[in-house]
C-alpha cells in the first residue's frame, strides 16, 4: 500500500499493469477527502503522453522501477475522461469507483454524521525530489601547436696568432728561409641541434560531486472552512 510519505516517490514513476506491461508515467496523487490517503493516481499514457487518465491505487505497490497497480492497461485505456484540475468530485470519484468495480468505502459516505460532527479537509504540500539528466560533460582530447624558444650554449673554435723568438738553441723546424710555406689549421663549431620527443605528463579524469542548492516551489492549496448558521442570530462564524 502507498501511503503519504510515498507520495513524493510516485510522481513521474512508470506504471506497470498485473502483468507487468507499462501503462504510462504517474502524474498526480490525488487523496481521498475523507481518509487523506492516496487514492487515485493520473498517469499520462499515449504516444507522447499527452492523456491522463485516472488509476486507483488503493492496492498498488511501489517499487525501485516503478508503480504497479492492480488493474489492466486495456481497462486504464478505456476509463472516463476526467479532467485532473486538482481534485475530484464525488460524482466524478463514483463514477470511476463504478468502472473500475471498486468499493466506495467511506469515501462518498454523507457529510453528516450521528455524533453531529463534520470532517474538514484541506490540501497539503507535499514535496519530494527526482533525478533526471541535465547534461553530458566529457573528456576531448585535441592537438594544441605552442613554438618554444630556448637558449642552446654553442662554442666554436678562433684563431689567435703567436708569436716566439727564435733563438740559437731552439730548433727553427722545416723549412728553408726565404721560401713560400703555407699551413693549414682545422677550426670546429658547435651548432644547436633540435629534437622532439612525446612523454606523458599527467592523467585527466571526470568526478562527479553533489552540489546542494535551495529552490522554492509553490502550489495553490485548497481547504475547507466550517460556517455555522444560527437561525437565531445573523452572525456566522467559521
Amino acid at each position: 500500500m502507498i501511503g503519504t510519505d510515498s507520495i513524493g516517490r510516485v510522481t513521474g514513476k512508470d506504471v506497470y499493469d498485473p502483468s507487468g506491461e507499462k501503462i504510462g508515467s504517474a502524474s498526480e496523487v490525488y487523496l481521498d477527502d475523507q481518509t487523506a490517503q492516496p487514492e487515485w493516481i493520473t498517469v499520462r499514457t499515449g504516444l507522447f503522453g499527452t492523456k491522463e487518465s485516472f488509476v486507483p491505487i488503493r492496492d498498488a505497490a511501489l517499487a525501485d522501477d516503478g508503480v504497479y497497480v492492480s488493474v489492466s492497461k486495456n481497462a486504464v485505456k478505456d476509463a472516463p475522461r476526467i479532467d485532473s484540475d486538482g481534485h475530484l468530485s464525488p460524482r466524478e470519484e463514483q463514477e470511476l469507483y463504478r468502472y473500475y468495480g471498486l468499493d466506495v468505502g467511506t469515501a462518498l459516505e454523507s457529510p453528516t454524521t450521528t455524533d453531529d460532527a463534520m470532517t474538514r479537509s484541506e490540501e497539503r504540500l507535499v514535496t519530494g525530489t527526482r533525478s533526471e539528466e541535465v547534461g553530458r560533460a566529457r573528456l576531448r582530447k585535441y592537438v594544441v601547436t605552442d613554438h618554444v624558444t630556448e637558449t642552446v650554449p654553442v662554442s666554436r673554435e678562433e684563431i689567435r696568432i703567436q708569436r716566439e723568438p727564435v733563438t740559437a738553441a731552439d730548433d727553427a723546424g722545416s723549412g728553408h728561409a726565404f721560401s713560400e710555406d703555407e699551413l693549414e689549421v682545422p677550426l670546429h663549431a658547435e651548432r644547436p641541434v633540435v629534437a622532439k620527443e612525446a612523454v606523458p605528463v599527467e592523467r585527466v579524469r571526470v568526478e562527479k560531486e553533489t552540489a546542494t542548492e535551495e529552490e522554492q516551489v509553490g502550489a495553490d492549496l485548497r481547504r475547507e472552512e466550517v460556517e455555522i448558521e444560527d437561525p437565531r442570530s445573523t452572525d456566522r462564524r467559521s
